[in-house]
């Protein structure tokens, strides 16, 4: 499996990719998922791609091989709408040609891809277009990233997504959005045996039109081990300062509850049938409830 997140700050973009690919849990691999195509001073792109294997290389060999020779590449297209509309074209057109013979073997056409950066206007002095974030699906159709939602995740995406949604904003520095990443990363790994090390990150500060930073971690890379430590020693101390529930004993018990409060434990027949009624009637007895903050306790 694979987990890839790319995130569009106002300072630049974050890369981050896992490189661990299996069949079963005894056949174990890896292969980069991340492909920068860079033209100091004109261009830097970055494709990130997750699924099946063997189709996001095909996509790949589409996209540096097309087999339309007179069709736009990544290396030609002036804006990155373009690029991102070529991705998806390669995308079709492996579908295309191999979807049919996969559907035989029972195998789904599973891929996606992140695709981000920026491409200069050629001119001298002037603002550039600003870098821009996509996401791309097998149907070859593609979202692109905005100030409400300034990241894309695919593959194994749940474990790493809460971090992300209590910490980045546009206005997130660069560097502490790499290092949201590389916790989202590490929530993953903790969770999910099918993503794992190394790690390729690629940062991208904004106009440099040229790879800013880029690193390969693996297990003996002090700073990820550092983010691993003391990030699950952090997230227990906080767990432990957290107050355990506060637990108080009501004498009555609507069948509904009282306002404020959630019922967690009724006894057995709790609930009996009024016989002239036929309704449930309500149970007298006490029942342990878990009290709001702002319900004053009962003092007896």
């Amino acid at each position: 499996m694979t987990y890839c997140v790319a995130m569009s700050v106002d300072e630049g973009l974050v890369f981050l990719s896992d490189t661990r690919t299996n069949a079963g849990v005894d056949h174990i691999s890896t292969a980069r998922k991340m492909s920068v195509f860079e033209e100091p001073g004109e261009r830097m792109l970055v494709l990130l791609g997750a699924g099946n294997l063997s189709l996001t290389q095909a996509v790949l060999h589409e996209l540096s091989e097309p087999s339309v020779p007179s069709r736009p590449t990544l290396w030609t297209v002036p804006t990155m709408a373009d690029a991102a509309r070529v991705v998806g074209q390669a995308v079709r057109d492996v579908h295309q040609r191999e979807a049919n013979a996969l559907q035989e073997f029972g195998v789904d056409f599973n891929c996606s891809f992140i695709l981000g950066g920026q491409i200069g206007d050629g001119g001298e002095g002037g603002a550039q277009p600003r870098p821009r974030l996509f996401m791309i699906y097998a149907a070859g159709n593609y979202i692109e990233s905005s100030r409400v939602n300034p990241y894309f995740q695919i593959g194994e995406s749940k474990y790493g997504k809460p971090i992300i949604d209590r910490v980045l904003v546009p206005s997130t520095p660069l560097d502490e959005a790499a290092k949201c990443a590389l916790i989202s990363m590490d929530s993953t790994l903790r969770s999910n045996l099918s993503v794992g090390l190394p790690l390729d990150l690629l940062v991208y500060q904004k106009d440099a039109l040229k790879v800013t930073r880029f690193v390969s971690i693996d297990q003996d890379n002090a700073y990820y081990q550092m983010i691993h430590r003391t990030w699950g020693e952090r997230l227990r101390q906080v767990f432990s300062e957290i107050p355990e529930p506060d637990w108080q004993s009501t004498g009555e018990v609507p069948q509904n509850g009282h306002i404020g409060e959630m019922v967690l434990y009724r006894p057995p027949g709790a609930l009996h049938i009024d016989a002239d009624r036929s309704t449930p009637g309500v149970d007298v007895r006490a029942a342990q409830t878990l009290a709001q903050a702002d319900k004053p306790k009962a003092r007896g």
